[in-house]
């Protein structure tokens, strides 16, 4: 699988699930349950490897702002929610959490920001093909500390200052 199949596997399933993450993860396991195993495999390697690129102060920050704050578990998810959004909005995040006000039409934090479900989705395919646990996929951990320099997201200020855009439009 390369880049492109995955993006496209992404964004149809979540087309198809009119945005409800709960709904994408359920048409993303089935979707998935019409490959092979290695195919499951290739589709969790490229959903691992974007979840731990994710894994950015910066962006964190982006989601304590949607999300009116973001423990770890909930920063976890929001990574999960933020790939399910597709590759402008991910890539568009990553090079700029603040162009998030832009790149949503809208978010309600009571539904939106939370994939914890897309990120099982491809763990859960792979259990049902083949009825045991998926094995590792070789790609590097996560590292113990995001990326970059750490916020103080309690300091509303510096949030406002930070994401001016994402503070303005939904903070």
């Amino acid at each position: 699988m390369d880049e492109t199949e995955f993006w496209e596997i992404v964004d149809s399933t979540r087309e198809a699930a009119g945005g409800d993450p709960e709904d994408h993860a359920e048409l993303l396991v089935e979707r998935l349950l019409r490959s092979d195993p290695d195919f499951v495999l290739d589709f969790a390697r490229h959903f691992e490897s974007r979840y731990n690129r994710a894994y950015r102060w910066d962006l964190w920050g982006a989601a304590w702002v949607l999300l009116d704050g973001a423990s770890d578990d909930a920063f976890d998810y929001f990574r999960c929610w933020l790939i399910g959004q597709g590759r402008e909005m991910f890539e568009g995040a990553l090079h700029d959490p603040d162009s998030l006000a832009e790149l949503l039409d809208d978010f309600d934090d009571e539904v939106d920001g939370d994939g914890e479900e897309i990120g099982y989705a491809a763990d859960e395919a792979y259990e049902q093909l083949t009825g045991v646990v998926a094995p590792d996929l070789g790609l590097s951990p996560a590292p113990p500390e995001p990326e970059g320099t750490p916020l103080d997201f309690e300091d509303d200020g510096l949030m406002a200052r930070t994401y001016p855009r994402l503070t303005a439009r939904f903070g």
